[in-house]
């Protein structure tokens, strides 16, 4: 794992106690209870970014929850068309 600079945070005590709990429980040093915390945290930011992006092209193009399952079954039987 790469090193990186250290006491860069200001993480309030009862956090912190709440960190170092769970490193303790599961035999883990802190550094990597808090990586894998802010992984999982950009991993779902992705998502977020990603649904965010989806909803905001559903609405310019004025589709709604209704139209996916016709947008389903077209572009499957599209594809199909092209496969064989």
């Amino acid at each position: 794992m790469e090193k990186r600079a250290a006491n860069l945070l200001e993480i309030p005590s009862s956090l912190l106690a709440q960190i170092q709990a769970a490193a303790e429980e599961e035999h883990r040093p802190m550094a990597e209870v808090l990586s894998e915390a802010v992984e999982r945290y950009l991993h779902q930011r992705r998502w977020q970014k990603l649904f965010a992006y989806g909803e905001q092209r559903a609405l310019d193009l004025g589709l709604t929850e209704d139209d996916i399952p016709n947008l389903i079954a077209e572009y499957r039987r599209d594809r199909g068309s092209v496969e064989k």
